[in-house]
């Protein structure tokens, strides 16, 4: 199983059209949906799960729809809390925190803080997040410390830069899940995602289950995890030549 999985959920507004329903009604549909896959997910032994809830070009969406995400994700936070403490669930969202409203980030503050030390299920939220604005913010972190003399520049490397993402103290996604059929990443963990397994489906978002979960399972499972090097299965043995 992998340790850690990353969803890019995709296709809300598209089923709730396919339905004639207006496209917050997928929205709500999706939060459904998400509730479904953080259990499962937590029920089967993944150690943590990474949405994409809300990008930082998500502001370019129609001003209603987005006042109606950040109340949806006002209203989830202060319905669920109580359930992800329950299931020793901790949660951290990842992104530009600053610029939601007050009010939301009050809620986030206190989710984040109430279920600091639960020993569960990493749940992880991307919200107001884009890759390449979180990699010029580590490069900036880490020139105001060179500059600083904190840091000899010489020294910085990959566990160094990566120890200033948002992700810091989590292992990189084993797999990435995208669903509606897209083949992009769409400026998600651009860092992290380096070697992640990466398994698209028709699905979309809201209809994302048990079984569609499955099958991203097991298409993980069937590859052959190189990390740039060569693998090869020895016919006439188990060993494995790198």
């Amino acid at each position: 199983m992998p340790t850690h999985v990353a969803i890019i959920m995709d296709g809300n507004g598209r089923w709730a059209q396919a339905r004639g329903l207006p496209r917050m009604m997928g929205h709500r549909a999706g939060v459904e949906a998400l509730k479904k896959t953080l259990r499962l997910c937590n029920d089967w032994g993944i150690k943590a799960l990474t949405a994409y809830a809300f990008s930082t070009e998500n502001w370019s969406r129609p001003g209603d729809e987005v006042s109606f995400l950040m109340t949806l994700f006002e209203r989830v936070l202060q319905k669920e809390l109580d359930s992800l403490e329950k299931e020793k669930v901790r949660i951290r969202f990842l992104g530009d925190l600053e610029a939601l409203p007050k009010r939301l980030q009050r809620l986030i503050n206190e989710a984040t803080e109430r279920t600091a030390l639960n020993k569960g299920i990493h749940f992880n939220v991307c919200t107001n997040y884009g890759g390449r604005r979180e990699l010029v913010q580590a490069a900036k972190k880490l020139a105001e410390r060179s500059a600083n003399g904190e840091i000899d520049p010489s020294l910085i490397d990959e566990h160094v830069f990566s120890a200033e993402l948002l992700t810091a103290g989590e292992v990189d996604p084993d797999l990435l899940i995208r669903t509606s059929g897209e083949n992009r990443i769409s400026n998600f963990l651009l860092w992290q995602l380096a070697y992640a397994e990466i398994h698209v489906t028709e699905v979309l978002w809201p209809d994302f289950d048990a079984a569609a979960l499955k099958q991203a399972l097991i298409d993980y499972q069937s590859r052959c995890r190189r990390f740039g090097g060569l693998k090869t299965t020895v016919s006439d043995s188990n060993e494995i030549i790198s």
